[in-house]
């Protein structure tokens, strides 16, 4: 069998790739691993972005890791902290020396007879390929395109004598005192933009063709801080992260059971913040339910803010064109402009866009089937880290790669050189694998894997039930299928059933 070059191959040294090298660390001691990053930092997200601003849209508590304790008194955390956060853990434990940067992964071609991985990477800076061999491939690169975000071409805008920024490619030295500026978007960054911008600029204005549901809360958790005052720091985050996360928990199930409630409480929350002369029916009441997108979470008000002060604003319309000076609208009213900033999204891909085949055979994630969020039907010894789109996404990632440990482990109790989902034929009726309704999802549902409706091929959005899956149910189901090679002397076939 082939001499292998590492035993685990990571995907990506962002949140969910330091995450797993410490789970794995911690859980897996006695295995190798490698991460391989296609940019030339730790960070992942909170390194790329560099919009004013940038923060998370969940609080740390929830959206750390459930082995190091958030502990900066801010909860609702700017992307400077959280890249700082991400880069500690990685040097805590020792994980920055097994990282190659600028090694961005193209193919991964599995073989059945090596029992391994042969992954295709590429230098991006020399264009240099080689290969790597692997026993289990984990993908922890997120599920959108590094190179490039989301925009759609605007009628005219090669007539605006102005700039046009997305916030994926902010540039460094741009300078936005007292102009007047335009964000196209009503999504996170969006709302993010708005309120930084407007410290400097002239004007900003939020441009958006519908609404969304935006709640506030404070940046400051009173209580975590409190806790921490008395109690160990582990102590006090495993105690608000259990509170928050049944408050996540608890509201979206409310949403979803009563969403007209739900409505009415999140609309409600606005016009406290906005008084009785906003219009909060055109600007904040959007056509769907709570939680079929996500919710917006805006810290200490600051959305609210700069629009009763008058240094911000919201025009909900259609564009017609751009302009020479700025955008005019389908209503007819035209939005002076120094620069555009197109808030409009991101490029999703899957399994961060490599071309992964089987003995040669080109793999189609369309034609398979989600498996307990992990893992994928028919493909063995691979992983793919996929957050919540309903609460923080590192919930999802510790869980994921606590359950990839157990799997190795068992692997190697059983002397099995590989596992996977088996799935005998692909059923007739099946679902998208994210049910939302948000534009940048719907665009490429067709190229994830899809999910039925029963266990163990359904996507959970539900941590608790996530948590029992992943951490206490056997990882021996009946599904997952073990290739033992002493097995191969006897009369049965390279892939058994785990009895």
């Amino acid at each position: 069998m082939t001499q292998l070059d590492t035993d685990i191959l990571i995907i990506g040294a962002g949140l969910s790739g330091i995450g797993a090298a410490v789970h794995l660390t911690k859980r897996s001691p006695g295995k190798r691993y490698r991460i391989y990053e296609a940019r030339d930092a730790i960070g992942g997200t909170w390194d790329l972005f560099r919009y004013p601003g940038i923060r998370s849209d969940s609080d740390m508590h929830t959206l750390g890791y459930n082995f190091k304790p958030w502990t900066d008194a801010k909860a609702i955390a700017d992307g400077p902290s959280i890249r700082r956060y991400v880069n500690t853990t990685a040097d805590e434990y020792g994980v920055r020396k097994n990282i190659s940067f600028n090694t961005k992964i193209v193919a991964a071609d599995w073989s059945s007879a090596d029992q391994a991985w042969t992954v295709t990477s590429e230098n991006v800076k020399t264009g240099a390929q080689e290969k790597t061999t692997c026993r289990f491939l984990f993908m922890c690169g997120g599920y959108y395109s590094y190179d490039k975000g989301y925009r759609p071409d605007f009628p005219g805008e090669e007539a605006f004598r102005g700039q046009i920024i997305h916030p994926q490619h902010w540039p460094e030295d741009l300078d936005y005192s007292g102009k007047k500026v335009v964000v196209i978007g009503s999504g996170a960054t969006a709302m993010t933009l708005v309120p930084s911008m407007a410290e400097k600029a002239g004007h900003v204005t939020m441009l958006q063709r519908s609404p969304t549901y935006v709640v506030s809360r404070p940046a400051m958790d009173g209580f975590a801080n409190f806790l921490r005052k008395v109690l160990p720091d582990q102590w006090a985050y495993n105690l608000i992260r259990w509170r928050n996360v049944a408050f996540q928990q608890f509201f979206f199930r409310q949403t979803r059971t009563n969403p007209a409630k739900a409505r009415e409480r999140l609309l409600g929350m606005v016009r406290e913040e906005l008084g009785p002369d906003y219009d909060v029916d055109k600007h904040f009441t959007p056509t769907y339910n709570p939680w079929e997108q996500r919710l917006c979470l805006v810290p200490d008000s600051d959305l609210f803010n700069s629009l009763k002060s008058g240094k911000a604003s919201i025009e909900t319309d259609h564009i017609e064109r751009f302009t020479e000076t700025g955008i005019l609208l389908k209503s007819g009213k035209e939005l002076p402009a120094d620069i555009i900033v197109t808030a409009t999204g991101l490029n999703l891909i899957f399994m961060n866009g490599v071309n992964v085949s089987l003995d040669g055979a080109k793999v189609d994630p369309g034609r398979l089937l989600n498996y307990k969020g992990v893992m994928l039907s028919n493909v063995p010894n691979l992983a793919v880290t996929f957050g919540y789109t309903n609460a923080s996404w590192t919930l999802k990632a510790d869980l994921t790669s606590e359950y990839v440990s157990r799997l190795i482990n068992l692997m190697d109790e059983k002397g099995a050189t590989s596992a996977m989902p088996y799935l005998a034929a692909f059923p007739n009726e099946t679902e998208p694998f994210v049910d939302f309704s948000s534009g940048y999802f719907q665009r490429v549902m067709d190229q994830f894997p899809r999910q039925h409706t029963e266990a163990p091929w359904k996507l959970n959005q539900n941590y608790f039930v996530d948590r029992k899956n992943l951490r206490d149910l056997p990882i021996e189901d009946g599904v997952m299928q073990f290739h033992i090679p002493a097995a191969a002397t006897k009369p049965k076939p390279a892939l058994q059933a785990a009895e």
